[in-house]
């Protein structure tokens, strides 16, 4: 699979969604529409959602690491596995079109 180009605007698009997904999420954490609860219970309420939404935002911090992969296929080393040096799958590369592991480096690297 040498031609990367519909992987490319995949990621593309990937890219563009989550950070309009972190956009919404740091607006959402900094009560840029609406004022925090003055009510106690309210605020605690506030935190617990604050907190999960925190943790989108990582999540979403990290696919868009991932997703830098764009500069790679711009290189010429996209689906290249950063391990071993192998091919990576097309399969995988479309299933996980950041991927930078094969499947073999990546299951060892999750155990």
């Amino acid at each position: 699979m040498n031609d990367f180009e519909d992987l490319k605007s995949v990621l593309c698009e990937m890219l563009e969604e989550l950070d309009e997904r972190l956009a919404k999420i740091t607006d959402d954490v900094r009560h840029t529409d609406e004022p925090v609860e003055k009510d106690f219970a309210e605020q605690a309420t506030q935190n617990e959602n604050n907190e999960v939404e925190d943790y989108l935002g990582n999540s979403a911090r990290t696919e868009i690491g991932m997703i830098k992969a764009l500069s790679k296929i711009e290189s010429g080393d996209y689906g290249t596995c950063q391990v071993c040096g192998e091919p990576i799958n097309a399969e995988r590369l479309k299933t996980i079109p950041y991927s930078t592991m094969c499947f073999k480096c990546a299951s060892v690297a999750s155990h």
